[in-house]
């Protein structure tokens, strides 16, 4: 190792890194390429109809959008602290960095970038993630960056999550990340019969999907929240500083997603109750509908023929017959009689 130009503990550098989460950045990508699909059908919308039609396409696109990042995302709790610590491990040297710290659903994600990035000949800046979700072991992940020789402060937050440390934080946010996803993917599939209501006479019943999907949102940070408050606190210490850890984007994000699903299903409940022909004029349902849909039960129904009366009858129920055909009929049905050519 020494003829390869490396130093104890043997770490070959950073990780090349993309700006964000890749996931993160599909879903948005994926979200993004539908709201350009439909602006794109927007100039063949007339009138009002388009202002309409878009406000809904947006807002559905953003709540579908919120749900799905979220449950990728890794900012559910975020801490972050400017501090001098040490760098590597069997050596004495100090260095002034900025330490992050982001705990999603299915792990944590932990930063160090020097301030400067170049100190010590090196350059300072690692992004290390270590998942716990979908049989990952997080032991074994711990066990192969000791391995690979991080620095002390990613050592240092990571070892605070493994399954024996006495913090605890380990049990604590992964069962919060499990059921707080549950309960994401539940909200994921109400939003989606929403918008299969919404595009179907049957507005009252999509703004009730609407409501619950917000509720199952608010659900989701109640779990959290709770969950990750039950156990004391532990407290992190980098150097001479210590590191707080706060709710993150991912969570006031979810929280405005829910509210608004929450006001968005209750003004469409009312307003289905108070003014239902705006609320179908808004959706573009105002067009004029099938009578046959209207019948009643007396008239026959949806599928049942309707028989007018004889009163109803506009036209007189004696229609006569012409001589000939009159002629024809008697010699047919009795030959016999006399009278019946008369």
């Amino acid at each position: 190792m020494t003829a390869s130009g490396h130093t104890f503990p043997f770490y070959a550098g950073p990780k090349p890194t993309f700006p964000m989460d890749t996931t993160s950045a599909v879903i948005i990508t994926v979200f993004l390429t539908a709201l350009v699909t439909f602006i794109i059908i927007l100039p063949g919308i007339r009138g009002k109809m388009r202002l309409f039609w878009l406000l809904r396409v947006v807002t559905s696109l953003f709540i579908g959008a919120v749900i799905l990042a979220v449950n990728f995302s890794s900012e559910w709790s975020v801490g972050q602290v400017s501090t001098n610590t040490s760098y590597k491990a069997f050596s004495s040297e100090w260095i002034s960095a900025d330490v992050g710290l982001q705990v999603g659903l299915r792990g944590v994600n932990i930063t160090l970038t020097g301030t400067p990035v170049h100190q010590l000949n090196e350059t300072i800046s690692y992004n290390e993630e270590f998942i716990w979700h979908l049989g990952k072991n997080y032991a074994e992940e711990y066990t192969k960056a000791l391995e690979k020789g991080l620095p002390d402060p990613v050592l240092y937050l990571a070892e605070k999550f493994t399954p024996n440390s006495p913090c605890g934080l380990y049990h604590q946010y992964r069962l919060a990340g499990y059921y707080t996803s549950a309960i994401l993917w539940v909200a994921f599939l109400c939003w989606l019969l929403a918008n299969v209501m919404l595009s179907m006479p049957v507005l009252v019943y999509g703004s009730h999907m609407l409501l619950v999907t917000g509720v199952f949102q608010l659900l989701a940070l109640l779990f959290f929240s709770t969950a990750t408050t039950l156990a004391p606190p532990c407290t992190l210490h980098l150097g001479p500083a210590t590191l707080h850890t706060r709710h993150g984007p991912a969570f006031w994000i979810t929280l405005t997603s829910g509210l608004l699903c929450v006001l968005l299903g209750l003004a469409m409940a009312v307003a289905h109750r108070m003014q239902p022909h705006k609320l179908k004029a808004f959706f573009n349902q105002s067009a004029v509908e099938d009578p046959m849909l209207h019948r009643s039960p007396e008239e026959g129904g949806f599928l049942s023929p309707r028989y007018r009366s004889v009163a109803e009858s506009s036209e007189s129920q004696d229609v006569p017959l012409s001589e000939a055909s009159s002629e024809a009929c008697c010699k047919d049905e009795c030959p016999r009689d006399p009278d019946c050519a008369l």
